[in-house]
């Protein structure tokens, strides 16, 4: 096992390469010049997006620029009183809100004084379904009925049916941590894949659908018990989909790190090894931070068991099977 565990991290970035979030190229400038107190490359950055309907890396963006307004929020304070009508303003406004909220003990009633944020995100620009994911985080967060949760799923795809972030909020609300079940989030999840575009991210729902399942509080019950085939064909859909892209791409380091987490569950040890070589430097803060206060180390210290455990199911050289038995708790 220790022969073979040093072999495999052929392909694996040191520990010290590896980092947390990286924002892309384009990001990358508009974070450091917020971090200056300047606005304008954000500005720029989500008209660009806006204007040519880049829908799902405007979402992406949205939410970092909110997240990092919430611990430095000079830049943006100018750039609300420098422009309080710019749609783009807007719209990080009524994200960086919710997520405020979402943080509250009083989080329904905080919220509920959002609804005004969002409406004035959504007439911003009438086309971009960006602020109506945003509706759908806040209509999760104010224990929104269904009725009000199909409306406003109806005004999302309307304005763009394959958009991956409407779908992981729906697929949240449906989930049956908050207001479906188990079932109601695969059945979900295994539509959209099946109608999504072509190397579209909304492919990886059903191993969001499988995660939430191995996570879920009251935990796999049998009341609620999901077949394993089920849970072996969310990965398998999402590790044809990591395929479809280049190794060490940031894009699909979301997926391919909660992909990880799904097969580590699973104990499909080669398959898990196989997303972290795709993964690279790329470690998010999903899922690990779900699981631990130190989302970065989790990340690295799942690479190493990993290592060993495909290790040990090949002491003379030969090849494990990369399947097991279904985990009762995390690695």
């Amino acid at each position: 096992m220790v022969r073979h565990t040093s072999g495999l991290a052929a392909g694996l970035p040191a520990d010290d390469d590896v980092l947390l979030d990286v924002p892309d190229e384009r990001l990358a400038p508009a974070l450091v010049a917020a971090g200056r107190g300047e606005y304008e490359a954000a500005a720029k950055l989500l008209a660009a997006t806006r204007e040519a309907g880049e829908w799902e890396n405007r979402d992406r963006y949205v939410t970092r620029l909110a997240a990092f307004a919430r611990s430095r929020g000079e830049w943006f304070d100018d750039w609300r009183f420098a422009a309080p009508h710019d749609p783009d303003a807007l719209l990080v406004k009524a994200e960086l809100e919710v997520a405020r909220g979402w943080e509250s003990p009083a989080r329904a009633e905080l919220l509920r004084g959002v609804t005004p944020l969002i409406t004035a995100a959504a007439e911003g620009d009438p086309g971009d379904p960006v602020p109506w994911r945003v509706a759908l985080d806040h209509a999760r967060g104010t224990n929104a009925s269904h009725t009000v949760f199909e409306r406003l799923w109806a005004e999302a795809i309307r304005r763009s049916p394959h958009h991956y972030g409407c779908h992981v909020s729906a697929l949240q609300y449906l989930s049956a941590a908050w207001y479906g079940s188990h079932r109601e989030c695969f059945d979900f999840a295994e539509r959209a894949a099946q109608d999504a575009l072509p190397g579209s991210l909304v492919q990886a729902l059903p191993v969001r659908a499988a995660f939430a399942y191995l996570t879920s509080e009251e935990g796999p019950g049998p009341s609620a018990k999901v077949p394993r085939e089920r849970l072996d064909e969310a990965a398998d859909l999402a590790i044809a989909l990591s395929r479809e892209y280049a190794a060490d791409d940031p894009w699909p380091a979301e997926v391919r790190n909660l992909l990880t987490y799904v097969l580590v569950r699973l104990e499909r040890w080669s398959d898990a090894l196989e997303q972290l070589r795709l993964t690279g430097p790329y470690a998010s803060s999903f899922p690990w931070d779900r699981i631990s206060d130190d989302p970065l180390g989790q990340f690295l210290e799942l690479r190493d068991g990993v290592r060993i455990e495909v290790a040990a199911a090949r002491p003379l050289g030969g090849r494990g099977t990369g399947r097991g038995s279904l985990t009762s708790g995390s690695h």
